[in-house]
């Protein structure tokens, strides 16, 4: 599996993007090539090495040579859908810009038709959007993984004048995206880039397991205190059994001095609340004390509500976070009939070749109750009922 990884330095803009995917060995003449299937003709693509704070970059740039005509959402779709790319680009493309036009419309309250390509971002959005698709397909790209973006405070200049930051839109689409604030005063994270990243991003977090192949750096337009690049690590990683990756978030805390009777009340308002797994360790902390590990296993998006149930529910003073990542296999749940009832069965499939199947405990327990027989003796039945799902 081929992974891009974007470590967001300073944040993203298309252009960024776009610079770092040159950097790392797109090749100019294929993306103006690509670009060029696009029924548009009032731009042109530039590109230059520059120096931030140290570190060689390349720049991209989008340079209108004629003013555009004025376009809605509707405009920009028939551009895409009338090229000649490849129709998996033309799709993500419509993906994301329908993604920023609902954004858009949200924030100054008109319908989504009515969006003007002036909230869009102008043509270069188009080319940012469309130009980033073909940087990835060109590059075989299968999967892309983000690090936290750091929004910046202050303010911009937008078409109905000063805009506070992070900009709304950036905001609106960064919607269960792990976000940070940043000390920088400046736009770090543009509309486009937001929708780029949020939309393409399988996971966000740290840098995942992965043999570096190529490293880009994408130049800003912008000095700022730090280096004002994005960065992209190209990798690979084995199919580790068809499974999918993704990044989780882990609470953990370690407790001494509460109520055992507590725990399980405590796991269950955190697994309600929508962790994926909480469990316990025993260990030993300072003085010989005797105690235990509470671990919360979540999406990124859910740890600051379960971190604050853990505060609320617990002894603890203070909570401990970090990012894993995780190889999940692809799962579905199927219904079987036994001769003491229906049986859900999850049914996971490992590669071609092997399914394995596992009956649903509570379905399991609530029929050995009704008939008064062995648990066992239910997951027995359930077991070979489910024998045709098995490959």
């Amino acid at each position: 599996m081929r992974i891009a990884y974007f470590d967001c330095i300073a944040g993203a803009s298309g252009d960024m993007i776009l610079g770092a995917l040159v950097d790392a060995g797109l090749s100019v003449e294929v993306l103006r090539a690509e670009l060029a299937k696009l029924p548009m003709d009032e731009f042109e693509i530039v590109h230059r090495r520059e120096v931030k704070m140290g570190l060689s970059a390349t720049k991209v740039e989008v340079q209108v040579t004629k003013q555009p005509p004025s376009r809605h959402l509707t405009d920009i779709e028939r551009i895409v859908m009338e090229s000649t790319l490849a129709p998996s680009v033309k799709q993500r493309s419509v993906e994301i810009f329908r993604r920023i036009g609902s954004v858009e419309a949200a924030i100054h309250g008109v319908p989504l038709e009515q969006v003007h390509l002036h909230e869009l971002g102008g043509v270069d959005t188009i080319v940012d959007v469309v130009g980033t698709l073909i940087g990835l397909d060109a590059l075989d790209i299968e999967q892309v993984v983000v690090s936290p973006l750091p929004l910046g405070r202050g303010w911009v200049q937008g078409a109905h004048g000063r805009i506070p930051l992070p900009a709304p839109a950036t905001l609106g689409l960064l919607i269960d995206v792990p976000i940070v604030g940043s000390p920088v005063e400046a736009e770090l994270v543009t509309p486009t880039a937001a929708a780029l990243l949020a939309t393409l991003a399988t996971s966000f977090g740290p840098l995942p397991a992965m043999t570096l192949h190529r490293i880009g750096y994408g130049a800003g337009t912008y000095d700022l205190p730090i280096p004002n690049v994005l960065r992209v690590l190209i990798g690979s990683a084995p199919d580790a059994l068809h499974a999918a990756t993704e990044t989780l978030a882990m609470l953990e805390t370690n407790i001494d001095d509460m109520n055992p009777e507590f725990y399980e009340h405590v796991m269950e308002r955190l697994l309600d609340a929508g962790a994926l797994d909480v469990f316990l360790t025993p260990v030993h902390m300072k003085k010989g004390r005797p105690a235990s590990t509470i671990s919360v296993l979540c999406h990124p998006g859910d740890a600051n509500q379960l971190a604050q149930i853990l505060f609320a529910e617990s002894t603890t003073l203070g909570v401990r976070q970090h990012y894993v990542t995780r190889y999940c296999l692809p799962r579905s749940i199927e219904e079987v009939e036994t001769p003491y009832g229906i049986v859900r069965v999850k049914v996971t499939r490992w590669d071609e070749t092997r399914t394995r199947v596992k009956p649903e405990y509570e379905d399991c327990r609530r029929l050995a109750e009704q008939h008064n027989v062995p648990l066992r003796e239910i997951y027995h039945a359930a077991e070979l009922a489910a024998q045709h799902l098995v490959r």
